[in-house]
């Protein structure tokens, strides 16, 4: 009751998704990391990434992290991970639509400067998210506030 209260206060209300959205939020979550680690695995060897992580230390900095991790940030925003509180998925659509813009300027900075495989990464990422943010969003318009 009291999270009820809380989220009548905030400016945007935010959307609860259904179990429908969520198995495919985490399926496209899942075919996502599964080709942004088949593009990116020029970066380190798997054997050293164990290692690495095992010792607690993160993985080296490489454009395959930062654009995996700004798809991370958007599938979640999109209803890719439960909240720890109160163990519902919830949708932002105005931070995922920030995130995309981000990558959207990574793309625009980077013109020219990228190899083909990194350009093929960043490219199937924008073009992912966009279609999950679009779908979400006219799920969301159909659903309309809870």
């Amino acid at each position: 009751m009291a999270n009820e209260q809380q989220d009548k206060g905030q400016d945007k209300p935010k959307i609860i998704v259904d179990d429908d959205w969520k198995a495919q939020a985490r399926a496209e979550k899942e075919r996502l990391a599964q080709a942004t680690a088949q593009q990116g695995a020029d970066a380190t060897s798997a054997a050293e990434d164990d290692q690495q992580h095992e010792q607690g230390e993160p993985p080296p900095a490489s454009f395959s992290g930062l654009v995996s991790f700004l798809v991370a940030q958007i599938m979640f925003a999109l209803g890719g991970a439960e909240d720890p509180n109160t163990k519902r998925r919830y949708v932002d659509l105005d931070l995922a639509r920030h995130y995309i813009d981000t990558l959207s300027v990574l793309e625009d900075k980077t013109r020219g400067n990228l190899t083909d495989d990194e350009k093929r990464l960043l490219d199937h990422a924008l073009y992912e998210t966009r279609m999950q943010y679009v779908a979400i969003a006219q799920a969301a318009t159909r659903i309309g506030p809870r």
